[in-house]
């Protein structure tokens, strides 16, 4: 019950800016194609409330016919973004050359539609991103395949699951470090979700993001039992002579500060911190860490909150160093919500520690 309460909130805020979008998106195009107001209110109505309606439904009944209604209106959520900024892209124009109207609202909707299916196929690629990042005091060079923000639920599960499987299968890395997200929080769990990942030579580490948070931990740690995925809550392990530092995801402010100072971080070690959210690195550089492994942003995932994701977080996706402290920020491995990306990629990142 309490996670369908959390999982409620969190969608309101969405239903709230989706209506929005959707009264803006609606009532413009009714009005360049000549739409009546009734059908305009109707449609605004039935599209916002697709999505709240769908997830609470998957995330309490789940079955064939729930998964596809919240694939349909978490598609249509980018899908209206999408006919947003290219309806404000005609306002703009239209300021300088008088477009019939009717002409305006088919090009609108033409335009979004290229833009959406391209987003959708791009989102259906998993980029391989290999970067190399020298570690003083390292033993022996690693080879580190990070995922992060998967999202495993009713849009990508098992199958995508076993995709991503087999591409680290082939990187053969020495480590397999999951930076939380693992699933998405609409769906009742099943450990057949990540049978494949036992099929993993490679040792495999993961701290919890904020979507395993809306599942319940406790669901998530349930299912993961039957896995070969080791899960750090606030701890330190040793892997030949590196330690990797796994804290979970809070909502607490300056959380870093408070749990790395009692972690016994060896500070003549190298050190790598898994941590969802790509804030706080000043403690972790405090602590010693020399890289932080993080998530969380997507890299935007659609235009245009690329460019407004970078005014949230000043470590958006990529390297980084912050006083001899690296940080590398992935642009996550699957999509939350609209199964699409555009101006960004989906990644399994090949991370080669070099001795420095």
């Amino acid at each position: 019950m309490r996670r369908i309460i959390q999982l409620a909130l969190f969608l309101s805020v969405f239903f709230l800016g989706f209506l929005a979008i959707d009264y803006y998106i609606f009532n413009r195009l009714g009005m360049l194609l000549g739409v009546s107001q009734t059908i305009i209110t109707m449609l605004v109505i039935i599209f916002t409330a697709a999505y709240p309606v769908a997830a609470i439904l998957e995330g309490t009944l789940s079955n064939e016919f729930t998964r596809t209604v919240y694939m349909l209106s978490a598609t249509w959520m980018g899908v209206a973004l999408v006919l947003g900024y290219t309806l404000i892209g005609y306002e703009i124009v239209n300021f300088v050359f008088n477009i019939p109207p009717f002409t305006a609202g088919i090009a609108v909707i033409i335009v979004a539609s290229v833009i959406s299916a391209y987003s959708i196929f791009n989102s259906l690629y998993l980029n391989i991103r290999e970067i190399e990042i020298p570690i003083s005091n390292l033993e022996r060079e690693l080879r580190i395949a990070q995922i992060s923000d998967t999202h495993i639920g009713p849009i990508r599960n098992s199958g995508f699951m076993e995709e991503i499987v087999k591409k680290i299968s082939i990187l053969n890395p020495d480590l397999v470090l999951i930076t939380g997200d693992l699933v998405e929080g609409t769906v009742g769990l099943h450990p057949s979700m990540f049978d494949s990942i036992n099929k993993l030579k490679s040792r495999i580490f993961f701290v919890t993001g904020n979507h395993d948070m809306y599942e319940g931990l406790e669901n998530v740690f349930e299912v993961l039992k039957s896995t070969n995925i080791n899960i750090l809550r606030n701890e330190v392990v040793e892997f030949e002579g590196l330690q990797i530092v796994g804290v979970g995801y809070s909502t607490q402010r300056n959380y870093l500060k408070t749990v790395l100072p009692g972690l016994n971080i060896d500070k003549s070690k190298p050190s790598l911190l898994m941590y969802h959210v790509p804030i706080e690195v000043e403690f972790a550089s405090e602590a010693g860490i020399d890289l932080q492994l993080s998530g969380h942003t997507h890299k935007g995932q659609i235009f245009p909150l690329n460019f407004l994701g970078r005014l949230v977080f000043p470590y958006f996706h990529g390297l980084y160093n912050h006083n001899g402290t690296q940080v590398y920020v992935s642009p996550g491995t699957g999509t939350w919500g609209p199964p699409m990306r555009s101006g960004s990629r989906s990644e399994i990142t090949l991370i080669n520690l070099k001795k420095k």
